[in-house]
């Protein structure tokens, strides 16, 4: 009994200082695991700190090592946007693929030319549809009509330029024999009546000062019979008036606006429809003689870099005539 016993109390001992060992190793491996933890969150929080300290000094050494681009003029900024959009410009030259562009009717030069002022010259400018574009038109400084084309998803914002404008003009898009690029809802030949004076009537309220519409293509449109007589009708009965961009020679304005009891009146000289600045300015003297032989001639040009440029170079030319909106016209 007394061995049994002396057996128990060893082995509780032995028992006891191995709990002891095992609380021992828990608790100083727990600890290191804290330390551990605490020593890297504390270099952690430094490392952070001196990281932004850092990336505040780059920035501000960058910026005081960076050299401040030029400043760039206005009217350069303008070119430029007008170089870009020139890459990509349609205008109504595009769709006759290159053929000779159609003239005016005839007129027989006056034999008395006694004007009680100057001959008169209505320059318009189609196709504006950007800001940019409304910019550089006016800093020409020349008395010229700007024609708006309808608001489209790409260009939305020609409408709301239009009404800062105190005389304009819209340029709407028809049915043309070839299309390089057509615009958004144009008025084709097979269009009922009701849906062209629908158009007609957006026209008007996207447009609301709008008076005079011309042509932007429309070499199939303006050569149907039918389909002049339904815009001539709509056109009427929202006080607009209609002047022929002759876009082609088979033009049947003429007939139906003479049916109508109205005047025809249709552009003299197209300006660009080749774009070299040689051409335009030898169209822009044209345009003048047209003016002197007739007292008055209409214009069309477009806001290319080399159109702008060459109605620039052109002011002394400008003073033998009367530059006036087209309403001074017609």
């Amino acid at each position: 009994m007394a061995k049994r016993k002396k057996r128990t109390r060893r082995t509780k001992k032995k028992t006891g200082s191995s709990l002891l060992k095992y609380t021992a190793w828990f608790l100083a491996l727990t600890a290191l695991v804290l330390i551990s933890l605490i020593t890297g969150y504390y270099f952690g929080a430094n490392d952070g700190k001196m990281h932004k300290k850092e990336k505040s000094i780059t920035k501000h050494k960058s910026a005081q090592t960076i050299p401040k681009a030029p400043a760039v003029s206005v009217n350069k900024r303008l070119q430029e946007v007008l170089k870009k959009e020139t890459k990509t410009y349609v205008s109504a030259a595009h769709e006759i693929d290159n053929e000779t562009l159609a003239n005016p009717p005839k007129q027989k030069p006056k034999k008395v030319q006694i004007y009680t002022s100057k001959p008169k010259l209505a320059i318009i400018i189609d196709d504006m549809q950007t800001a940019s574009q409304v910019r550089a038109v006016k800093r020409l400084h020349l008395n010229v009509t700007m024609s708006f084309l309808p608001p489209r998803v790409a260009r939305p914002d020609s409408a709301k330029l239009a009404s800062h404008e105190k005389f304009y003009m819209v340029h709407l898009p028809m049915e043309a024999m070839h299309f390089s690029a057509e615009e958004p809802h144009t008025l084709r030949i097979h269009d009922s009546q009701q849906k062209i004076s629908a158009k007609i009537k957006d026209i008007k309220k996207l447009f609301p000062k709008v008076a005079y519409i011309n042509n932007h293509t429309g070499s199939k449109f303006t050569s149907n019979e039918i389909a002049m007589n339904r815009l001539v009708f709509a056109l009427n009965a929202n006080h607009i008036r209609f002047i022929d961009s002759r876009t082609t020679a088979k033009t049947m304005a003429p007939k139906v606006l003479k049916n109508f009891g109205l005047k025809y009146v249709a552009r003299d000289v197209f300006l660009d429809h080749h774009m070299d600045k040689p051409y335009i300015l030898k169209q822009i003297k044209k345009a003048i003689a047209v003016a002197k032989a007739h007292g008055s001639a209409i214009a069309i040009g477009h806001p290319h870099k080399n159109t702008l440029q060459a109605l620039s170079e052109s002011k002394a030319l400008f003073k033998d005539v009367e530059l006036v909106q087209i309403n001074k016209i017609y």
